[in-house]
């Protein structure tokens, strides 16, 4: 008996996970402005904004702070400089969560709500935002929270397949969960720091890049 509690003591351990909230503004507006996006780029109706979750996008905010990150998220209209992807639709970019450079976990928004993070797969994707990645790079502790953010959405949604950079996602193009229909409808990235993407990739063998 003594042994059993240790073990079971070790995966309540292993599987502990401390997210801060950190809401953006998500009112009926942003609501209406995500099912218009849905209708508009993805060809689909929906009632609700709800996703199933299969895919997992890691990118980096190119912002060195967590406040001008958040504020450029945090709004429901996307901002007038953003003139390409405007045509896309009004509606902001977000992701479900923040890492700061020190780790700290941030959720902005009901990791099933729909976020406007990556083009094309969007309504099957929960998006992970980590803070700097410009003149700062990302940090020891971001990859260890990206980690256990990564396991704890893999563990909680069982659909998830698929665990990417930013940077990967053409590769998508011709694949079922690709939706965007505008074929001219692209933006190059590069984010995160391809070391950095392939370490955490490295402690989950089960999920797929392609």
């Amino acid at each position: 008996m003594k042994n059993i509690l240790i073990i079971i003591s070790f995966v309540l351990t292993l599987n502990a996970i401390e997210i801060k909230q950190l809401p953006l503004d998500f009112g009926e507006t942003r609501v209406e402005l995500t099912r218009q996006y849905i209708k508009n780029s993805y060809g689909i109706e929906v009632l609700d904004i709800n996703i199933i979750p299969k895919i997992i996008v890691i990118h980096h905010t190119a912002m060195d702070d967590l406040k001008e990150s958040y504020e450029r998220f945090k709004p429901e209209i996307l901002t007038s400089d953003r003139k390409y992807i405007k045509k896309a639709g009004n509606l902001n970019v977000s992701a479900q969560f923040l890492v700061d450079f020190d780790g700290t976990i941030y959720s902005t928004m009901p990791e099933t709500y729909m976020a406007r993070h990556v083009i094309g797969l969007n309504l099957s994707s929960i998006g992970i935002e980590n803070i700097g990645g410009n003149k700062k790079p990302l940090t020891k502790a971001q990859l260890e929270s990206n980690i256990k953010l990564v396991r704890y959405l893999k563990e909680k949604y069982k659909t998830i397949e698929y665990l990417i950079g930013h940077y990967e996602y053409t590769k998508f193009e011709n694949h079922p969960l690709f939706l965007e229909k505008d074929k001219n409808y692209r933006t190059i990235k590069h984010d995160p720091d391809e070391n950095f993407m392939e370490s955490l990739r490295a402690n989950f063998p089960d999920l797929k890049s392609f």
